[in-house]
């Protein structure tokens, strides 16, 4: 069996040199991002379900531009790494 996505994700980030609050917010983003979408894998999802985790963050938890902005970097990380 491979490793999990957040495994390798985890291990990108720390090739970079992230530091270690990065790594963490990076795999909690992510986190939030799969289970929004029902545990869907990044590779099958798109502009639109980024749309949707972001409007979500935005509309229903009232969230500042400032938190959308570093759920969306974390989220183009992970998609960018695959």
């Amino acid at each position: 069996m491979g490793k999990k996505l957040l495994d390798i994700l985890r291990d990108k980030i720390r090739v970079k040199h992230y530091s270690i609050s990065t790594e963490k917010t990076y795999i909690h983003w992510n986190k939030r991002y799969i289970l929004f979408h029902n545990k869907k894998h990044p590779k099958d999802m798109g502009k639109t379900e980024i749309e949707q985790f972001l409007t979500h963050l935005a509309i229903d938890l009232n969230v500042s531009p400032t938190t959308q902005n570093q759920a969306f970097n974390a989220i183009l990380f992970y998609i960018l790494i695959f």
